[in-house]
């Protein structure tokens, strides 16, 4: 799961590394627009998420029907946020870019790159969710392996597309989401070819759950709602404050778009360990395991948790080490501040990767409100005000305004680890 997150993520760092020799005007292009078409992205990726625990859960009853229904009712919600989320970029998104882009180069540049991208929103609307079906299941390695054959032609189309290699038009940034479309479409051909093999039987099931199609979609969307909710407030908030981001400096704005994506990527290692706590905690509660096992189980699975954040800290020394290799086209102010975001995202690992541990298994347990009341108030009332006022009215450095994941982070820390110390989610009934 955690190769495969990378994987994943790793598109838009591999679009910023091959897009960055075009100097900062075409990184913040890509960085505004990945800022729209990442919020409809983010909408398809909550409701995986929630189909990857619902998955699950249904896995653990061995209830053949039960998966029948949740994968038919994941794959026809994700298809439709794709569709009208495409829809809204393409009838929104120019006057918006408009509106928010420093420059008239800047907005062109980020149109350019975002017509192309909708092809990306609509194969992920398919890929995501038979990735967290298949992961839901235990077959983790199946995402994996289709990853595993984007990212090559990915990286290669992109490189020949962004800068005109083999003879080929140079389209610049657009070029690099013309290989992130082609790098997804081969990963969706490859899992609707596996699922076919491993899953056609669930087509020969008789029945639905709640008695109908209609009953069991409607008990998805119910199920999935706090979930989704919870990972669309984060989306949503990540992404008004890239928007609030425009606003700063051209050289704080092309540092804030390369570490966003270098901090999602590595923070991957430690995230998919607390979305794979979550998963084998739904399995077991399905499976009504007692609460020894379950308290012999998490407390291995929070040890792991503190030595991936660690992992993590170790993963951005490295990067903020080698910043002037890695990017040494970009200007000495913009190296300069991605490398003093150092302290911060080392710092900001470890509350994060236990929050997320209390997070992933009072979802699992079916306390989803109450996760979601945590993430709503902590962005909301907190984090996009405070970005707000730090770059719109005081006017501060990029490092002040990436401070702020840590002080979020120490704000949920109380709520998330006293319920889960309460100890209710032990006693859960998921198949309810």
């Amino acid at each position: 799961m955690t190769l495969k997150a990378i994987f994943l993520h790793g598109i838009i760092v591999i679009d910023g590394y091959l897009v960055s020799p075009l100097g900062e005007t075409a990184l913040a292009a890509m960085g505004l627009a990945a800022a729209l078409g990442g919020m409809v992205l983010g909408v398809i990726f909550a409701f995986a998420h929630a189909m990857q625990i619902r998955a699950a859960q249904a896995f653990g009853s061995e209830d053949p029907v039960f998966r029948k229904s949740v994968l038919a009712s994941g794959l026809v919600v994700s298809g439709a946020i794709g569709v009208f989320g495409v829809a809204a970029i393409l009838g929104l998104g120019r006057p918006a870019l408009r509106a928010l882009a420093p420059s008239d180069a800047v907005a062109s540049d980020a149109w350019s790159y975002l017509t192309v991208f909708t092809l990306v929103v609509l194969f992920e609307a398919v890929g995501q969710s038979l990735s967290s079906y298949f992961n839901g299941c235990g077959r983790t390695r199946i995402p994996l392996y289709g990853y595993c054959l984007s990212v090559p032609v990915n990286v290669g189309s992109s490189l020949a597309l962004i800068h005109g290699l083999g003879g080929l038009p140079a389209f610049g940034v657009t070029g690099a989401a013309m290989g992130s479309a082609l790098g997804a479409f081969v990963q969706v051909a490859f899992f609707l070819w596996h699922l076919h093999r491993s899953d056609g039987a669930l087509r020969r099931v008789a029945g639905w759950r709640q008695g109908s199609f209609g009953g069991a979609l409607r008990r998805h969307i119910e199920f999935s709602m706090p979930i989704a909710a919870t990972f669309i407030s984060a989306t949503l908030a990540t992404h008004v404050c890239t928007l609030i981001y425009a606003r700063m400096t051209l050289t704080d704005f092309a540092a804030m778009t390369l570490i966003a994506p270098w901090n999602m990527v590595a923070g991957q290692i430690s995230m998919q360990w607390t979305q794979a706590t979550g998963i084998l905690v739904a399995q077991l509660l399905g499976q009504r395991a007692s609460e020894s096992v379950l308290d012999r189980f998490l407390a291995a699975a929070w040890r792991g948790a503190f030595v991936t954040a660690g992992v993590v800290s170790v993963v951005f020394v490295v990067l903020c080490l080698s910043v002037d290799w890695l990017y040494a086209d970009l200007a000495p102010e913009t190296r300069a501040t991605l490398f003093g975001f150092l302290p911060i995202l080392v710092l900001a690992s470890f509350p994060r990767a236990t929050n997320a541990i209390c997070g992933n298994t009072l979802r699992a347990s079916g306390d989803t409100i109450y996760v979601m009341k945590i993430f709503l108030w902590s962005q909301w009332a907190f984090r996009v005000p405070a970005t707000a006022v730090l770059i719109l009215v005081l006017n501060v450095p990029a490092f002040w305004v990436l401070s702020l994941i840590v002080i979020e982070e120490a704000l949920k820390f109380a709520p998330f680890h006293l319920r889960l110390w309460r100890g209710d989610w032990k006693r859960a009934v998921v198949a309810e």
